[in-house]
This record gives structure tokens, sequence and C-alpha cells, in this order.
């Protein structure tokens, strides 16, 4: 029989939940300053030498955890594989225009598509799932393709770096919400499904010429293969956050990762932040600001 959750307990889960929860956006908000350890290595090297130790560290997670099984029922099931196959590859292409984006000093860019994230995310359920927007929601997007036309008009160019990181990571959030699989276990399959690319791009780099595992600089290296690590850290602190976090304070957690980026950039690497880009900038900010408000609003009159 079932004993109720008593006040203490559901505080003491809250607590578990935002300390989860905050250390995966922060994680998830240093990665920037991560990749630029490994900016001497072309960004394709980078996402293969991701993937390899990805499957090697969020295996041996799940193994020791006892989890091996589910990653075995997801092979099994057609349909669950091919949800992953589709989310493997949003996920591929957001580490490398991510990766990429770092080396080129472009991370401004990848802090502004992250903030956007939040607003694809509504126009794909818009789309997909023919979802009724709210009178928020709606301005929130119309601002939001206001912003994005002004960086495209006074910027002389479309923003396509934020808009590939945006969309490819609500294409990823879609398709990972409607395949039935838990987090972790979800992304060791996605990394097994890529790791014969990624393994064989390295290989057939190291017949071109490329040093693809940079043995003669250990530090880069060590940068390479730590990467199997910082991506299944984060993963496995928001997947305990996930379980102890109501859904809106989740929503309001992601804007952490995008605002470090974008503090990292001016104030630490110097990017410039020219007045079409804040203004771009403020306008996907008062967006957010519609956004979240309006979720609150719902929120509340949904509890």
């Amino acid at each position: 029989m079932s004993h109720p959750v008593s006040e203490a307990e559901t505080s003491a889960q809250l607590r578990q939940g935002l300390y989860y929860g905050l250390s995966a956006y922060c994680m998830w908000g240093f990665f920037p300053a991560y990749y630029k350890l490994t900016d001497s290595v072309p960004a394709d090297i980078v996402v293969s030498h991701r993937i390899v130790w990805s499957v090697l560290f969020v295996g041996l997670f799940l193994y020791f955890r006892g989890r091996w099984q589910e990653v075995v029922e997801a092979f099994r099931q057609p349909k669950v594989l091919k949800g992953l196959m589709t989310s493997a590859a949003f996920i591929g292409v957001n580490w490398l225009v991510f990766v990429w984006a770092i080396e080129q000093e472009r991370v401004l860019d990848v802090s502004l598509g992250y903030f956007i994230n939040p607003l694809v995310s509504i126009l794909v359920g818009l789309i997909v799932l023919h979802e009724r927007l709210s009178r928020g929601q709606k301005a929130a997007v119309f601002i939001a393709a206001m912003a994005v036309l002004v960086q495209a008009v006074l910027a002389g160019g479309v923003p396509w770096v934020s808009l590939i990181l945006a969309f490819s990571f609500a294409g990823y959030g879609y398709v990972r919400k409607v395949t039935p699989v838990n987090a972790t276990p979800g992304m060791l399959v996605e990394t097994l499904l890529l790791f014969p690319f990624a393994a064989g791009f390295l290989v057939f780099s190291l017949g071109w010429g490329a040093d693809a595992l940079v043995l003669d600089d250990l530090p880069v290296l060590a940068a390479l293969v730590g990467t199997g690590i910082v991506t299944a850290l984060p993963l496995v602190c928001f997947s305990a956050a996930a379980r102890r976090l109501p859904l809106f304070m989740l929503g309001l957690m992601q804007y952490i990762a995008p605002s470090m980026h974008f503090l990292m950039a001016v104030y630490i690497w110097d990017e410039p932040l020219d007045p079409t880009r804040l203004l771009t900038f403020a306008m996907i900010w008062g967006a957010l600001v519609i956004f979240t408000f309006d979720s609150w609003n719902r929120n509340r009159a949904a509890s």
C-alpha cells in the first residue's frame, strides 16, 4: 500500500530537483568555454570524438545503474528506433553547428539560437501537432520573427547559425517528446546509431593525414575524451531534475545557459555587440518575457 507523500518529502524533492536542474543548465552554459579547449581541432573531428566517447561514458553509466535492458528494448521496438534515428540526425547537426560556431568566435549566435529555441518549439507545436496558440504565444512568435527580419535587413544577412541551432534542437525536442524512451538510454541509442559514422570518419581522417587523435597534444586529447563526460553528466542531472520539478520550473531554467553564453561572449571573448544585434536580442528577450508570463498564467489556471 502506498503512503501519502508528506509536505517535508515534497519540499525535499523540489529542493533536490532545483539543485539538479541548476547543475545541468550551468554545465550546459559553460559548454562554449569547454569547447574553446578544442578549438585547434576541426569541428567535424571534435563532434566525432564527442559521439565516440559519449557511447563509452553513457554506456558505462547505464551499465552500472543496471539499466542496460532499457537500451536493448529500444533496439527491439522499430517505432522507437525510427524515432531515435530521426532525433540522432537532429542532434548531430546541432552539435556540429554548435562546435563550429564556437571555433569561429560566434558564441553570440549560439546564445541567440538557444534564446529563440522555446519560441521555435511553439511553431513546431502549431505546425506538427496543430496546437492552438494563445494570444501571448502569438505575440511572442511575431516579435521573434520581426527580430530575425531586423537582423536580416539591418545586418545584411539571416542569422542562419542561430536558426539552425534553434530549429534542430526544437526538432530534437519534439521527436524525443513523442518517442517513448527515457532520456539517458535514448541518448545512448542515438550515439550508438551515430557511432559507425563518427568512428569511420576518425579512421578515414587518419588516412587523409589529419591528426584526428591529436596524440602530440595531450591536454587537447584529454579535452576530446572529456567530451563524453560533459555530454553525459548534465543529461543525468537534467533527468533527475525532470523527475522532481514541474515542467514550468524547468522551462524557466532553460534561459540560464544562453544567458551564460551571452555574458561570456561579450565580457570574456569580446565578441562585437553592435546596435543591430543588441536590438535583435532585446526583441527576443521581450518575446520571452511575454511567453513566460503567458505560460505562468496558463500554468496557474490549470493548477
